[in-house]
C-alpha cells in the first residue's frame, strides 16, 4: 500500500479512538510548530493593513490568536534556549549570542520528555541553543520531517522559516528581486509610498524601501507556512495535529531586535487545534486570546496538552490543557552581549505596562555592531543621524547614554517612546515592576549579572546553571543591592566604593566599578582604588578599572593592559578589544600594537566558527578605521 493511503489509515484512527487528551500513546495528539525569524505581529488577522497574509489570516480564523504573547529574549539564540527547554536562558548561562554552555542532566528539552511519551521529534532545521545536544532530535537536519517516522508514532516536529530574517533585505534593488522579489505578483509587492513608518525612525525613501521589502519577505513566508500545513493535509493528518505559529522574536529592524520594547519582543502566536480537541484544550476556533503568553511557558504546555505535568526545573507555566495554570501577571525578558555588543538589560511586562532596567546606562540603546551597521537600513539611518535636527521619538532611539529605569504605558504609548519613569503620577507602578523583576531575577538566578568572562572560572568544574544556585558564590540580593547605588533616588560615594571593592567576592567588585562608570567626579575620586584593582585576580575588574581610568585622564598603565588582555581567550579577550573600541581617540596611543592583534585574531576568526576572535576582529577592525 503507498505510504501516504497507510498514514491516512492511520490518522483517521486516532481521530475515532479520540475522547479526550489521554496519555496512551493512541491517542497522543501530533505537535507541528512553525516558527518563522524577527517578525513582530505583521499579520493582517493582526489588524495590519499593510500585511500582504492571506494564509496566516486563514490559521487564525481556524483557530485561536494570542494578542499578548513574547519571546524571552529579542534575539535567537537565548530565546530558542528558554523554548526549547522551559527555563530561562539565563538560569542556564545560555543568554550570549554564539556562546556554547554546557548545561547539567537534569536540564533535558521538550523533545526527551515527548520522546520518552513515544513521539518521533524533528527539528528543520535550525537550532541555535547556545548549547550542544545530539540526543535530543531523532532527526535535526533540512531533511528532517515528520514523514520519516516509523508508522504508528505521533510526531513532534518543528520547522523554521528564515525568510523574514533580517538579513534577507540587505543587497541591491537587483539583488533582493533575484532572490525573493520576482516570487510575487506585482499586486503582492508593496509600495514604499505607503508604508507607515514607526515615529522612532527615520523617514526617507531608503528607509521606506527597506520595510516594503521587509512586507515582501512576509508574504512569501505566508506561503511558505501554507506549503507546510499543505503536506499535512496531504498525509491526511490534520485532524490529529495541533499546530504553533508563531517568530523567534521582533522585527529585525534597528530599535526591534536586540530591545527590549514590544518591537523586540512582541510576536505573533496562532493556535489551531482540530475539532476533536477543541473543548479539551479551550480553543474557539476565531477567537482571540489576551493573556500574557511567554516563550518559558511553550514546553510546559505541550507536555500539559498530552496530559504530563512539567517537571520542577521548568520555569514557565502551561497555558493550555490539563494543567493549565493561571494567567501570570507579568513576563520577563532579557538582553545580553549580541555579538561585540556587551548589554545588560531586563523588562517586565504586564498587559499595559513596560518596565526595563537597563544595568549599563552608560551605553546607547544602538551601540556599534558590525553585522547590523552594514546593512543598508542602518547605513541610511547614521546618514541621517548625522545631519541632526531629531525629533523627540528619535532622540530617544538615538540617546548616547539611558536611564536607568524606563516606563511605558503600552496602550497610549504603543511604540515606547514617552519614558514615565520620572513621573510620580507612576511612581506606584514604577515601584512595583521593580520589585518584581529583582525578584524573577532572584527565583531565576539571573546569571546575567556575572561579567562573561568571569562565569565560567567562579562555575570551578561546575555548570553555570549549578553555580548561580550557590549563594556563596553568586550573593545575588547583595549584587542587586549595589546595582541599585546607581539608581537616581540613590546616593553612591567614595567611601562606599572602597568598602565594596574590598569585597572577597569579585562580582561585587566589578559592580562597584560599573557604578563609578555612572559618575565622571565619583570616578576621579577613587583613582587610587582603581590604580589597584588593575591588579585584580579577575580580568574583568581590571578591564572596567583600566577602561574607567582612561576614561578619566589616566592611560598609561591603562592601555597596555588592554592590550596584553588581547592575548586572552573567549570573552576576555573580547570585553578587552570592545573596551578598546569604546575609548575612541583615547586608546590610540596603542594603535600599532593593536594592530598586530586585530590581524591575528581576524585570521583566526576566517572560517567564522571561533565566535570570540571573530567579534574581538570586528570591534577592533571598526574603531581602526577612523585612522
Amino acid at each position: 500500500m503507498h505510504y501516504n493511503r497507510l498514514l491516512l489509515c492511520y490518522s483517521l484512527f486516532l481521530t475515532v479512538s479520540f475522547s479526550t487528551v489521554g496519555q496512551t500513546v493512541e491517542n497522543l495528539p501530533n505537535i507541528l510548530w512553525i516558527t518563522c525569524e524577527d517578525l513582530n505581529a505583521y499579520l493582517g488577522s493582526y489588524g495590519d493593513t499593510q500585511a500582504i497574509t492571506p494564509n496566516l489570516d486563514r490559521l487564525a480564523s481556524e483557530g485561536v490568536r494570542f494578542t499578548q504573547a513574547f519571546a524571552p529574549a529579542p534575539v535567537c539564540s537565548p530565546a530558542r534556549s528558554a523554548l526549547i527547554t522551559g527555563i530561562y536562558a539565563t538560569s542556564m548561562g545560555t543568554q550570549h549570542l554564539r556562546s556554547e554552555v554546557e548545561i547539567p542532566n537534569e536540564v533535558r528539552a521538550l523533545p526527551h520528555y515527548l520522546r520518552d511519551a513515544g513521539y518521533y521529534c524533528t527539528n528543520n532545521s535550525k537550532e541555535d541553543y547556545n548549547f550542544q545536544d545530539e540526543e535530543m532530535w531523532d532527526e535535526s537536519s533540512k531533511r528532517a520531517h515528520w514523514r520519516n517516522r516509523p508508522l504508528g508514532k505521533p510526531f513532534f516536529s518543528v520547522f523554521n522559516i528564515e525568510t523574514t530574517h533580517q538579513s534577507k533585505i540587505f543587497g541591491s534593488d537587483e539583488e533582493f528581486y533575484e532572490r525573493y522579489g520576482h516570487q510575487l505578483s506585482e499586486e503582492e509587492r508593496h509600495d514604499p509610498a505607503d508604508m507607515v513608518i514607526p515615529p522612532y525612525f527615520f523617514d526617507t525613501p531608503v528607509t521606506r524601501k527597506m520595510w516594503a521589502r521587509y512586507y515582501d519577505l512576509v508574504t512569501i513566508m505566508d506561503r511558505q507556512v501554507q506549503d507546510i500545513l499543505d503536506q499535512l493535509q496531504e498525509d491526511g493528518l490534520a485532524d490529529n495535529t495541533i499546530v504553533f505559529f508563531f517568530a523567534d522574536h521582533g522585527t529585525g529592524m534597528p530599535r526591534g531586535k536586540r530591545a527590549l520594547y514590544d518591537s523586540g519582543l512582541k510576536v505573533p502566536f496562532l493556535v489551531k487545534a482540530p475539532s476533536s480537541y477543541q473543548q479539551a484544550l479551550n480553543l474557539v476556533p476565531g477567537t482571540q486570546s489576551d493573556q500574557l503568553v511567554n516563550f518559558v511557558d511553550f514546553a510546559p504546555t505541550v507536555l500539559s496538552i498530552i496530559g504530563q505535568e512539567a517537571p520542577d526545573q521548568m520555569q514557565g507555566v502551561a497555558f493550555l490543557g490539563e494543567h493549565q495554570q493561571p494567567t501570570p501577571e507579568y513576563v520577563f525578558a532579557t538582553s545580553d552581549r549580541v555579538d561585540e555588543a556587551f548589554e545588560i538589560s531586563r523588562s517586565v511586562r504586564s498587559q499595559r505596562f513596560l518596565y526595563i532596567r537597563n544595568y549599563l546606562p552608560h551605553l546607547p540603546l544602538i551601540q556599534p555592531n558590525f553585522y547590523t551597521d552594514q546593512s543598508e537600513v542602518m547605513v541610511e539611518l547614521r546618514r541621517v543621524l548625522a545631519e541632526g535636527d531629531l525629533t523627540p521619538a528619535q532622540q530617544h532611539m538615538w540617546a548616547p547614554t539611558r536611564p536607568e529605569e524606563e516606563l511605558y504605558d503600552t496602550e497610549a504609548d504603543p511604540y515606547q517612546v514617552n519614558n514615565l519613569a520620572d513621573d510620580p503620577e507612576y511612581a506606584t507602578i514604577l515601584t512595583e515592576m521593580r520589585t518584581a523583576q529583582q525578584q524573577w531575577a532572584t527565583e531565576t538566578h539571573d546569571s546575567g549579572l556575572i561579567p562573561e568572562p568571569m562565569m565560567q572560572r567562579l562555575a570551578e568544574g561546575r555548570t553555570i546553571y549549578e553555580m548561580v544556585r550557590d549563594t556563596k558564590t553568586f550573593p545575588i540580593k547583595d549584587i542587586l543591592g549595589i546595582t541599585d547605588l546607581s539608581l537616581p533616588n540613590e546616593k553612591l560615594t567614595a567611601q562606599m566604593v572602597a568598602e565594596l571593592m574590598k569585597s572577597e567576592n569579585p562580582i561585587i567588585r566589578y559592580w562597584s566599578v560599573i557604578g563609578l562608570g555612572s559618575d565622571a567626579n565619583l570616578a576621579s575620586s577613587v583613582r587610587p582604588v582603581l590604580q589597584k584593582h588593575l591588579n585584580d585576580p579577575f580580568p574583568s575588574v581590571q578591564i572596567k578599572a583600566a577602561e574607567l581610568l582612561c576614561q578619566s585622564g589616566e592611560c598609561d598603565d591603562a592601555l597596555p593592559l588592554l592590550i596584553d588582555k588581547l592575548d586572552s581567550e573567549g570573552a576576555t579577550m573580547l570585553m578587552a578589544a570592545r573596551a578598546i573600541q569604546q575609548m575612541g581617540e583615547a586608546a590610540k596611543p596603542v594603535l600599532s600594537e593593536a594592530q598586530e592583534k586585530q590581524q591575528r585574531l581576524c585570521e583566526i576568526a576566517e572560517d567564522r566558527s571561533q565566535y570570540y576572535e571573530l567579534y574581538a576582529c570586528w570591534a577592533l577592525s571598526e574603531w581602526m578605521k577612523q585612522y
